[in-house]
């Protein structure tokens, strides 16, 4: 996403979107999760008990599917490279490689590989599935992130590389500034997990004394540090060995990149390192992906995990399939329908948090909340309440006008969004006589 948006400017865009916007989304998530005890649909049912609410919850688990569907057939990808880097079989000729292997039968069956993986962590459950591997595998990344980086400091483009990454392009920002603007939203709210429901499902198992807001700034400092720490080993490697970031998207990670290797001494050693780091971080994201429509089937259907786990597993090589048979239906679930649904999500997270549960969402904020952060939680209930939802809406509808083809001054895209701020908080202030005695049955 840097490669395709202009490098720092993208980032410098990423970065404030996530600190600005990202936490106190974290929050509200979080929130509604530790409120409830649920997964979303559950969440939203059992705290609201109204139609609307419960079907945001049910978007939640649709947006899950949609990004299993798409980001399974990455990491069959990604599974495919750190197992052909002992040969150097991408080595040749990496840009003929990739799009002989991209899609297609093979494509569906490293797929199905990467989906049968997940599906064993999430089936051994929280604690000896999900808690137990990525134990392992998030200090795995960053040391060996580290390493690499410190090695692709010394390649001879490594200053061309930083200065595309963190050299401030003030006039590239400037003149694509909408178009940059959707692409690092979409980007912060994929990287932190929030908008699907991922962080509502993890917050439920949250205990009570737990920090909230130290938790969320917590996440969000990491995942930038761990962002920003795979940039510095990208681009200096893609300044050094490519043609630079001509080509974003996957292109930048397995033509540019993987073509670095075949050049380098040790290139099939450095190629399964790097692979693994992107692998082991892929897997981190799709056990988060499944676990909120096998929550819910566990949670609501009272199924077990087991089953459950099977029975999407089926579902998603189906829909995931489609994908990776078909790339225009791939490039419509990565690059325009995700970014749509996480900023629908998050945007009814927040005004859900701040007008329904509104006491309740702050007393849940207070729990464990430490000195610094309780004089906030006024502030941060009136900011994802108005201005964090009324950016959210524009982006999406900025996002929406270029999906179509419309061309649509910004003014009547701010018009628009406030409008649509206007009646979704009429509709959620309308809901709280309805739910106040759920809300607070919800903290017994």
């Amino acid at each position: 996403m840097t490669a395709e948006n202009g490098g720092s400017a993208f980032l410098l865009l990423y970065l404030l979107i996530v600190l600005t916007v990202g936490v106190p989304g974290l929050l509200a998530a979080f929130v509604i999760g530790r409120r409830s005890n649920r997964n979303p649909v559950g969440a939203f049912k059992s705290l609201a008990g109204s139609r609307f609410w419960t079907a945001l919850g049910a978007l939640c688990v649709v947006t899950s599917i949609v990004l299993l569907s798409f980001y399974s057939v990455v990491g069959g990808w990604i599974l495919r490279y750190f197992l052909e880097s002992a040969t150097g079989a991408y080595f040749a000729a990496p840009e003929t490689h990739f799009a002989t292997i991209s899609y297609g039968a093979e494509a569906f069956g490293y797929q199905l590989a990467v989906l049968a993986i997940t599906s064993l962590i999430i089936a051994a459950g929280i604690r000896r599935g999900i808690e137990a591997t990525t134990k392992v595998m998030m200090p795995g990344i960053v040391v060996l992130l580290i390493g690499l980086a410190i090695w692709a400091g010394q390649q001879p483009g490594a200053t061309q590389g930083y200065e595309f990454y963190l050299g401030f392009d003030g006039t590239y920002l400037t003149e694509n500034f909408l178009s940059i603007l959707g692409a690092a939203a979409g980007q912060a709210l994929f990287t932190l997990s929030i908008g699907s429901g991922t962080m509502i499902t993890y917050a439920s198992y949250i205990n009570d004394d737990r920090s909230l807001p130290l938790d969320a700034s917590a996440i969000a400092v990491f995942n930038l540090g761990i962002g920003i720490l795979a940039g510095l080993v990208v681009f200096p490697l893609l300044f050094s060995f490519a043609s630079g970031p001509t080509g974003g998207g996957p292109g930048a990670l397995f033509v540019g990149i993987a073509g670095a290797f075949a050049s380098l001494p040790g290139g099939r050693l450095l190629g399964a390192v790097f692979f693994l780091v992107v692998l082991l971080a892929a897997f981190t994201s799709l056990v988060s992906m499944l676990e909120i429509p096998v929550s819910l089937l566990v949670d609501e259907f009272d199924l077990e995990r087991s089953t459950a786990t099977g029975g999407l597993f089926a579902l998603v090589a189906l829909t995931g399939g489609v994908n990776a048979f078909n790339p225009a239906v791939f490039t419509l679930f990565a690059d325009q329908l995700v970014n749509l649904l996480l900023v629908l999500g998050l945007t009814g997270f927040m005004l859900y948090a701040a007008w329904v549960l509104g006491p309740a969402a702050i007393e849940e904020y207070l729990k464990g909340a430490g000195p610094i952060s309780r004089p906030l939680v006024i502030p941060w209930r009136y900011a994802i309440g108005t201005v964090f939802p009324a950016f959210l809406l524009f982006t999406f509808y900025t996002d929406v006008a270029a999906l179509v083809g419309l061309s649509v001054g910004r003014g009547s895209l701010v018009v628009t969004s406030l409008v649509t701020l206007l009646v979704l908080v009429v509709v959620a202030c309308r809901t709280v006589s309805e739910t106040r005695p759920q809300l607070n049955e919800s903290a017994d």
